[in-house]
């Protein structure tokens, strides 16, 4: 156990890397682990209870909803479109984030300037509020949402990891390769960007439950996927209708979002607690 990397021998990380793998695999294995279709409807059947509860019925372990459908195989499937979207969203958003953060922390002056003022800008809008209204042009569906998310969110990475550049551009190592002869492109790949990575690692991994959260915002206000398209924020805006009659339906999709949440986060404050230097060495002291 000593000879694994430090990231891997931390409790936080493990948790985190646990809840994450298992609503990956629920949703890669939708089809097979899912009881029922997802949009099969049986109004003999509505408002079923959670099998162990009194009513409720085996062959809908979590019960059914108001057409019907089984909410099991509801949240299973809404599972692919909320790692889908975190994992596809977070990627391209860490991608146009990154790049312009090197840029601008790398070669300074009116070029950082220029992209620090873009950055203050977009983020003077509310996150929400931007994705609500870029969903407004883009229309409804699942790309859409991951292209709101993206455009929205790429400033989270360029501002955070401009400060980061701009700490290692000024050491030494970074002189050195200059003054060697290091072309632009290979320093900033050689030497800036293995330094920033760990800190985008720790980002990634936290943006990926701001995206799941956003998704099911869109989803709740019927601005994400079609009618026939599982989502959890989805399955509460039908839920909250008949909390009364049936509760579970409405809290099973927020208990799936604050556990796939709550992965995502512990799991970054793992990576950075065991990734970042400056802690680890901090720790040590």
């Amino acid at each position: 156990m000593s000879a694994w990397p430090a990231w891997l021998r931390s409790a936080r990380v493990l948790t985190g890397l646990a809840v994450v793998l298992a609503i990956a695999l629920i949703a890669l294995f939708a089809p097979l682990l899912a009881p029922h279709d997802p949009n099969e409807q049986n109004l003999i059947s509505t408002f079923l209870p959670p099998a162990w509860l009194q009513g409720g019925d085996a062959a809908f372990p979590l019960g059914t909803d108001s057409l019907g459908r089984c909410t099991l195989s509801r949240l299973i499937y809404g599972a692919r479109v909320a790692m889908t979207v975190a994992v596809v969203a977070s990627l391209g958003a860490m991608i146009i984030g990154a790049v312009l953060a090197h840029i601008a922390g790398y070669f300074g002056g009116a070029i950082d300037w220029l992209i620090g003022r873009t950055v203050d800008v977009w983020m003077s809008f509310p996150p929400v509020i931007l994705s609500l209204i870029l969903m407004v042009g883009l229309g409804t569906g699942l790309r859409n949402v991951i292209l709101a998310i993206v455009l929205v969110d790429w400033t989270r990475f360029c501002r955070v990891l401009r400060s980061e550049v701009l700490v290692v551009t000024r050491r030494d190592y970074v002189a050195a390769a200059r003054l060697v002869g290091f072309s632009h492109w290979r320093t900033i790949t050689r030497e800036i960007l293995p330094a920033t990575l760990p800190l985008l690692i720790t980002l990634i991994s936290l943006e990926m439950g701001i995206a799941v959260i956003v998704e099911a915002i869109l989803s709740f206000v019927g601005m994400s996927v079609g009618a026939t398209t599982p989502a959890w924020g989805q399955m509460i805006a039908d839920a909250r209708q008949y909390i009364y009659d049936a509760p579970w339906n409405l809290a099973f999709p927020i208990l799936a979002i604050f556990v796939t949440v709550l992965g995502f986060n512990v799991l970054g404050d793992g990576l950075r607690r065991t990734l970042d230097v400056r802690l680890t060495e901090t720790q040590r002291a």
